[in-house]
């Protein structure tokens, strides 16, 4: 552990573990036995103490002794004993005392410390006396950093205080990475009460560059330093305060529905969108940080084609009420809508109090989005059975787009962060100048500059595009991925990140991965199918740059999950072959996108991997359970493996798919596709095939 060598054992110290193992294995069955039949005697108690000294990690001894208190409690009360109460919880902390003793770092014994404190029968005054002790036998020890925060909070000392014990530790040994930590937890609780002192937040910020400078440049080789310098940058670079970054529609767009189901070319533009097949038009959020709140009452929305109020609903695969994208479907089957009359579409958000981040800070920057809504009729009449024609992605399937209507960016807001000074800017810029010397062989000296550079570029001016340095961090990140690939995975998802941010940027940047679909009759959609295939992508990102896409290509890359890709309300088809899926829970975003017609995940390796099928079987509110289908799932299962059937089911049944391709994975055998029939009977093309 922590690189340590192991030894072997010599023939005396085995002898010596066998009769400690077979001591522990004989006080644990005569503990388990007065456990299970509730016996608290002193007796019954003076046994677990022995066990607890001798292996503090045995969780079910110190439930034990909570439930002894709890009975002796009970009883003494029922006896007036008014001294009995502070004796009990006094001898469990002596117990723990001792237990800590044998092993600084146990889980449940500091649990159960704090759990005797909480009762309010103990004085707390020994507490930091005690931690001292322990700290000064291991100064990174986190169990005792945490301990400490939670006695701090209890006897009310001032985070000023403890800011000021931070750094005395830190000044002993800088490599006291629980300290740097503790001393960002003080600081964020500073900012966020605006302490006097601390608020505004840049001279502060300042002081602790300045401060962790003398870690680093002392030893570069020392990673605590660098962490904490990692969340400086992130408190320069972030603003608290939630933001609308995205939305679709956008404001200021033009958005055509057609109600023969027929797309056609109306312009090439990106904020000029044609939705067809549908009567119910998503309206997308897209916050910088998740978020609570979004309702009737602080999302307003003005329009005549509006019959209600709009239900506002997270997107989020965990079925969580904070989400950082919200979604609303503005329903259009109940209103007459007239051919060719243009209706104007309001969106106030954050006019009242109530969006809230998870953080605890409030929605700060109230905004409008103003859209156009028109009903049109097609140029011509479809071919009949045109909505059924198999989805092909290969390359003469799609025509170059050589221009867009307008030149500006795809994003609907401005992303960037918003500043009242040149501070952040400047502070980041300075750290660049400090840290490029560092770049000869510090693996964590080119991360951290790759991170500098990308926050200067989030700081930059939207239109100085001259001044950012895109090429440069993804030069560096695959220097790292060949200079340490034991963390490769990782340089991979980050160079990809901003290989996106890149691309999406603007219509510029996006124009050569755009291209018109040309389907079965060979006749142009408007369908812009944003072609991001072959570029070694391993996370998708820049999502909030995307919401307009409704064809997108994702072939050839190494993706492993689609986190995020639920935003892309208006995703029709998608194709995801030739990726590195092992399961389908990695697709579980596509569950909640509504509009998915068409869907390629052949060529990964869906069924080569084994999966953890328990959380469809043990209902706990600690398990990320799934709401399962089971009667239905077991009609369409029949006399297939069941098993094998779970995580694809969870991911179908919800979709309305015409178009699938599950060719060349391990899972898609004859069972599999009978399967996958029953569960979608939408279905038109399976593999290539059209289903009679």
């Amino acid at each position: 552990m922590h690189g340590r060598p192991r030894k072997s054992l010599k023939q005396e110290d085995e002898a010596a573990l066998s009769a400690k193992a077979e001591k522990l294995r004989s006080l644990q069955s005569q503990f388990l036995v007065n456990h299970h039949n509730h016996i608290y005697s002193k007796e019954a108690l003076d046994l677990s103490a022995k066990l607890l000294e001798i292996n503090p990690e045995c969780y079910t001894a110190w439930n034990y002794r909570k439930l002894a208190v709890q009975y002796n409690l009970s009883n003494s009360e029922s006896n007036s004993d008014s001294d009995s109460a502070a004796s009990i919880f006094d001898q469990e902390l002596k117990l723990v005392e001792n237990a800590l003793r044998k092993n600084f770092k146990s889980y449940g014994a500091w649990h159960h410390r704090k759990w005797v404190l909480s009762k309010g029968h103990s004085s707390i005054d020994n507490e930091l006396r005690l931690l001292n002790g322990f700290q000064k036998a291991d100064p990174r020890n986190f169990h005792a950093w945490n301990y400490r925060r939670f006695v701090t909070a209890v006897m009310k000392r001032s985070d000023e205080d403890e800011l000021k014990y931070t750094e005395d530790v830190i000044g002993d040994n800088f490599s006291n990475y629980s300290a740097w930590h503790n001393r960002s937890v003080l600081l964020s609780d500073l900012f966020k009460r605006k302490a006097e002192g601390f608020f505004p937040k840049e001279k502060v910020l300042r002081e602790e560059y300045e401060h962790v400078h003398n870690a680093i440049f002392t030893d570069p080789d020392d990673q605590s330093g660098w962490f904490y310098h990692l969340w400086l940058i992130d408190q320069t670079v972030k603003n608290d305060t939630p933001l609308l970054v995205s939305s679709w529609p956008s404001h200021g767009s033009n958005i055509t529905l057609n109600e023969n189901n027929y797309l056609h070319d109306c312009g090439l533009s990106l904020l000029n969108s044609t939705l067809s097949d549908t009567r119910t038009l998503p309206v997308i959020l897209y916050f910088n940080q998740a978020v609570e709140g979004i309702n009737s009452s602080t999302v307003a929305v003005k329009s005549e084609v509006l019959q209600e109020d709009l239900v506002w609903k997270p997107l989020s695969t965990n079925n969580s009420s904070t989400a950082q994208i919200w979604v609303a479907y503005l329903n259009l089957n109940n209103t007459e809508l007239q051919l060719s009359k243009t209706y104007s579409i309001e969106i106030t958000i954050g006019h009242s109090m109530g969006i809230v981040s998870s953080n605890g800070y409030h929605y700060g920057d109230p905004s409008q989005i103003t859209f156009k809504l028109c009903v049109q009729t097609a140029f011509k009449e479809p071919v009949e059975g045109q909505c059924a024609k198999l989805t092909s992605w290969k390359d003469n399937d799609f025509q170059k787009i050589d221009n867009f209507e307008e030149s500006h960016s795809t994003v609907s807001a401005d992303h960037r962060i918003p500043t009242t000074s040149n501070w952040c800017m400047e502070e980041i810029d300075e750290e660049i100048t400090n840290f490029r010397d560092l770049l000869s062989d510090c693996k964590i000296g080119k991360l951290t500059l790759a991170r500098l550079l990308t926050a200067l570029d989030l700081l930059s001016p939207q239109h100085d595009k001259r001044k950012y340095h895109t090429e440069e961090v993804l030069k560096l990140y695959t220097d790292l991925m060949k200079l340490d690939p034991t963390h490769s995975l990782y340089y991979k998802d980050e160079h990809s990140l901003v290989l996106l941010q890149q691309i999406t940027s603007s219509g510029e940047s996006l124009l050569p991965h755009c291209h018109y679909y040309k389907n079965a009759t060979e006749t142009n959609t408007s369908y812009i199918c944003l072609r991001l295939q072959n570029l070694s992508l391993s996370r998708m990102g820049s999502i909030q740059n995307l919401l307009w896409v409704q064809m997108l290509d994702l072939s050839h890359n190494e993706l492993r999950s689609i986190e995020g890709l639920e935003a892309m309300q208006l995703l029709s088809c998608i194709n995801l072959s030739h990726n590195k899926f092992g399961s389908f829970t990695a697709l579980g975003p596509l569950r909640l996108l509504k509009s998915l017609k068409v869907l390629n995940i052949s060529y990964n390796e869906l069924g080569s991997h084994s999966i953890d099928t328990r959380r469809y079987l043990c209902s706990s509110p600690l398990a990320h359970t799934e709401v399962f289908a089971w009667d239905r799932f077991e009609i369409l299962c029949g006399s297939f493996s069941a098993t094998k059937f779970w995580e694809a089911f969870l991911i179908f049944e919800s979709l309305n798919l015409m178009d699938l391709n599950i060719t060349g994975n391990a899972v898609a055998d004859e069972n599999f596709t009978s399967f996958i029939v029953k569960v979608l009977p939408t279905l038109k093309w399976l593999n290539g095939e059209e289903l009679s």
